[in-house]
């Protein structure tokens, strides 16, 4: 059995084909209605806010733990976004790509801020604030690959972070530009081992495992967001050039139709007019 093209294009849509759906962590459309009503019900600004944020990215979003405390971007702008909102109290909660949608959906946080990109697919079932940073899905390789082009990467192996979007954008990318026919020639039952008709795909459960499987040569490029990618950096390895996956932007995700929603997206939008974001932006890079 092939998985087409237009399949793994559905799953960047909607999770509408299985096993392709498991690239983005399946389904969970069929039960926001019941969580949506539990948020709608809060009252906007008593209470702790619970955020959740990414404990290993930094600039955006990093855990010390030694301290216990976070720092970083999204970190700064979720301080400023509660104290705007009345809320006293914060409380982080790191979240990784295949946990943060079930979490937020099923009430353990009241938000997201963790390199949460705005796509249709998720407008379908959260609500976006404005966005607060915008960004690229890039490509990773060491220099000692020679690898330079996206054209160097045929017959290769690119790595993803399992349960982020990644795979299935990049699968797309490379249809669309003639690099591969779409075709997903054989796969394993959590699609983490995927093989094409010009690429390979393996997956992994965290970035720290997707850097040292590029740095062991278990893969010849790993895909990922430029912010996350600025944290595994170092001078033994470099960006494809010419090579951009998609563009993207990140907001604060709610609970559709919540009752933080709104006031979020304005205060959001208070702090990108009035310059805040732009200052912690500064600050973080």
């Amino acid at each position: 059995m092939k998985l087409t093209r237009r399949e793994f294009g559905k799953l960047a849509c909607a999770c509408a084909t299985l096993p392709v759906a498991a690239l983005l962590g399946g389904c969970t459309g069929g039960r926001f209605g019941q969580a949506g009503s539990a948020a709608a019900s809060q009252k906007v600004g008593e209470g702790t806010l619970r955020a959740g944020v990414r404990a290993d990215v930094m600039g955006f979003g990093y855990l010390n733990e030694q301290t216990g405390n976070y720092y970083g971007l999204e970190i700064d702008i979720v301080n400023g976004l509660a104290e705007r909102l009345g809320y006293k109290d914060v409380e982080f909660v790191t979240v990784l790509p295949d946990n943060r949608k079930e979490m937020l959906l099923d009430g353990e946080i009241d938000l997201i801020a963790a390199c949460y990109s705005i796509a249709d697919s998720r407008l379908e079932n959260f609500d976006f604030s404005p966005a607060y940073y915008d960004d690229q899905i890039i490509a990773v390789v060491q220099n000692t690959s020679m690898i330079k082009t996206i054209e160097d990467m045929k017959g290769r192996t690119f790595g993803t972070m399992a349960g982020a979007n990644a795979a299935p954008l990049l699968s797309i990318k490379l249809y669309e530009m003639g690099f591969s026919n779409g075709e997903a020639i054989s796969y394993n039952e959590d699609n983490t081992n995927v093989q094409f008709d010009t690429w390979h795909l393996l997956q992994f459960p965290s970035y720290q495992e997707l850097s040292d499987a590029l740095e062991e040569g278990a893969v010849d490029a790993m895909v990922l967001d430029g912010a996350i990618a600025k944290t595994y950096m170092d001078d033994k390895r470099t960006y494809i050039e010419d090579f951009v996956v998609a563009e993207q932007s990140f907001g604060i995700a709610t609970q559709k139709d919540s009752a933080l929603s709104e006031p979020i997206a304005s205060a959001i939008q208070e702090m990108l007019d009035d310059g805040t974001i732009d200052e912690l932006t500064d600050k973080w890079d």
